[in-house]
């Protein structure tokens, strides 16, 4: 039999479902995992159909990091992954994960079971990380002698404090969802994480596509940025709402007192 797509993705009233679909090796990452994963992020956004993505595995875990096994059997990987060619600003390895900050539209991270090393990566570079409380959760990269470099550097310091993001980098130890929540890693408990991803995403939904993305650009702009630099984006950003059609549309929807709101047209900018 032919080898299942390791990556699912179905769109449903304007969210993306993107499953990875690697169960039996508790969603691994192989060379065949990040190359559907980037594809299925490149995909997502060029629909402008999409306004949320809901990130999740198959199986019992949400991914267990990165497949050592697979690794062994070919150790090109390693090269094809690592190495950054010199037109791009980032690795195969970085893109991974990095790619869903990158999107324009939030993407909420459903955490269970394992989630180590680069799966813990992914879920630090999504918006929302939505996790069951018994989920177990690891920077493992020290495990194998290394750091983390899938874009955690550029994930941890916006989440916690740098004493945490050191301790838990320098022992690779394990922890719960619920000392992940203490730490800012975690950004909601839930005894059915999925239902609560969907119930995030429709509110999200149910909001002006150009507004929502406005505000993820916006943050991850200015977030701890200096105050006037923030200001400027501020006026920016704002400037490319301002008189578009889907501001006009929740301008009406807001002070409407009655009858369904208008819908949103696909989103338009950012």
């Amino acid at each position: 039999m032919p080898d299942q797509p390791r990556v699912l993705c179905e769109v449903r009233e304007h969210i993306a479902y993107v499953t990875m679909n690697r169960p039996e090796k508790h969603n691994g990452l192989d060379m065949a995992m990040f190359r559907d994963m980037i594809a299925t992020a490149r995909k997502v956004r060029k629909d402008r159909s999409i306004r949320c993505v809901i990130l999740s595995g198959n199986g019992p875990s949400f991914c267990a990091g990165l497949d050592f096994q697979a690794v062994n059997k070919d150790p090109s990987i390693v090269a094809k992954v690592f190495l950054k060619l010199p037109w791009t600003k980032q690795n195969i390895a970085q893109e991974i994960a990095h790619c869903w900050r990158d999107l324009p539209v939030p993407v909420i991270s459903v955490v269970h079971g394992n989630c180590f090393g680069g799966g813990m990566q992914i879920i630090l570079a999504t918006d929302f990380r939505i996790a069951h409380p018994d989920a177990n959760l690891a920077i493992m990269e020290m495990k194998w002698g290394l750091i983390p470099d899938m874009s955690g550097m550029a994930t941890l310091s916006r989440l916690t404090r740098i004493d945490i993001a050191q301790e838990l980098t320098m022992t690779g130890r394990k922890f719960n969802a619920q000392e992940g929540h203490e730490y800012g890693l975690i950004s909601r408990l839930a005894e059915d994480p999925m239902a609560e991803a969907e119930k995030l995403a429709r509110s999200i939904c149910q909001q002006s596509p150009d507004a929502v993305a406005a505000a993820k650009y916006l943050f991850k702009k200015t977030w701890k940025a200096d105050t006037w630099k923030a200001l400027r984006w501020e006026r920016w950003v704002q400037a490319r709402l301002l008189g578009r059609k889907n501001q006009r549309i929740a301008m009406k929807n807001g002070l409407s007192k009655e009858g369904e709101p208008l819908p949103f047209i696909d989103r338009r900018s950012f």
